[in-house]
């Protein structure tokens, strides 16, 4: 019908679409339509307590299921969308239907970038972003098996920390010459590999994998530099993919991404996009981003909704991030890229909480807080306000945080 909103995607920015439909007072039909048999859930858990066991899918889920029916949601779970026709504002999906839309929402979200070496079908090779994934890689967990992990990223990292504490041989084979290379700063990277190394995991940079070795399932990582890792199992972690390919379909800007503008309005007036599928102009840094993170999921969700019900907020903020790994907390502010000076506050040495500032002449642009909160919120306003600040000022420990801009 001509005022229904359809809403491709269930992940987190579909989710938070609905709520945010609801609450600026749209009574009009909403359908969602989600590959997976699930509620809309959230992802950072499952690499962290949901693998490990500590929460189930009632504590991962963002709202049960009598949540929709109670706000007239009509939902299509395990329903793959296949085209989207602009002309006629109708979508079809894989199992032959069709539907109308008035306005729609394109929150298809990610996928896992997979390693296409010899062997990359073997049993035992894995990657994680699903719950079904995690299942999958649960079943191995059993003190003494050997895992191996081809990634040293965020991913990565937090399944190395997950199964180490439950007793498993793991090893992280990292092709860059340090962990977390793309994110952060060497001081950042020497500190997770020290940590990760104290916990017992064992860490390889420059490491280049060639081929998964094994007859009808994987029993060893073989490396480009003639090097040979056994193993139990794997689990690939080495980032993930934009799905941009329905919306480039119905000849959707796509530009690293579905391009939309600070509405998150597409190219088509009466198409939205929001999630780790967008890529927008960002004020703050002054040129489009693409972020893969739950805080643009959510904010970009927000401003979908007020833009499909006439109600334009634009949506322009710094960036943030986390990491859980043992018993780190790391939260990221900003985008650390073409920084000049990194400025350390506390010991990332011999202890488990410090902060970096990330400044580009002179001017702050990102900050690392690893069990640093007051660090982290501070440095919110202090970045989304292009703060100037001392890096004397910021090394002395003795000047409150509060105090750093001034």
């Amino acid at each position: 019908m001509a005022d229904d909103i359809l809403i491709i995607g269930a992940g987190q920015a579909a989710a938070q679409a609905v709520q945010s439909l609801r609450a600026e007072g749209f009574d009009g039909a909403i359908r969602i339509f989600g590959d997976e048999p699930y509620a809309p859930y959230q992802r950072p858990p499952l690499s962290k307590k949901f693998l490990s066991g500590e929460i189930g899918f009632d504590r991962v889920e963002l709202k049960a299921q009598d949540f929709y029916a109670g706000a007239g949601v009509e939902t299509h779970w395990g329903t793959r969308v296949t085209e989207i026709d602009r002309r006629e504002k109708r979508i079809l999906t894989g199992d032959g239907r069709s539907f109308d839309y008035g306005k729609l929402l394109i929150a298809t979200g990610s996928r896992v970038r997979e390693l296409n070496v010899p062997g990359f079908d073997l049993d035992g090779v894995h990657y994680l972003r699903n719950i079904d994934d995690v299942k999958s890689i649960q079943a191995h967990f059993k003190p003494g098996a050997k895992m191996v992990v081809v990634g040293g990223g965020y991913i990565g990292l937090e399944v190395a920390a997950v199964a180490v504490k439950r007793g498993l041989d793991v090893t992280v084979l990292e092709t860059a010459d340090r962990v977390m290379a793309r994110v952060v700063d060497p001081i950042v990277s020497r500190f997770y590999e020290r940590v990760h190394r104290e916990e017992g995991v064992k860490i390889e940079t420059g490491v280049t994998v060639a081929s998964f070795e094994g007859e009808d399932k994987v029993t060893s990582v073989a490396s480009g530099e003639g090097r040979r890792f056994p193993c139990d199992f794997v689990v690939v972690g080495i980032g993930i993919i934009p799905n941009t390919e329905l919306a480039a379909e119905a000849g959707l800007t796509v530009e690293n991404g579905i391009a939309v503008d600070e509405h998150c309005r597409t190219s088509d007036p009466d198409i939205c996009a929001a999630g780790d599928c967008t890529s927008h102009p960002n004020g703050v840094y002054g040129h489009r981003l693409r972020l893969e993170s739950v805080h643009n999921a959510i904010e970009q969700g927000k401003t979908a909704a007020a833009t499909l019900t006439g109600k334009e907020k634009p949506y322009n903020q710094v960036p943030w991030f986390w990491s859980d790994q043992y018993d780190l907390k790391l939260q990221i502010v900003g985008l650390s890229a073409g920084y000049t000076e990194a400025v350390v506050r506390g010991d990332p040495e011999t202890g488990r909480s410090f902060a970096v500032f990330y400044l580009k002449d002179g001017v702050l642009v990102a900050v690392d807080a690893i069990n640093r909160a007051p660090e982290f919120m501070m440095s919110k306003m202090l970045t989304a306000n292009q703060a100037r600040l001392d890096p004397a000022r910021i090394r002395d420990e003795g000047v409150g945080v509060k105090e750093l801009a001034g």
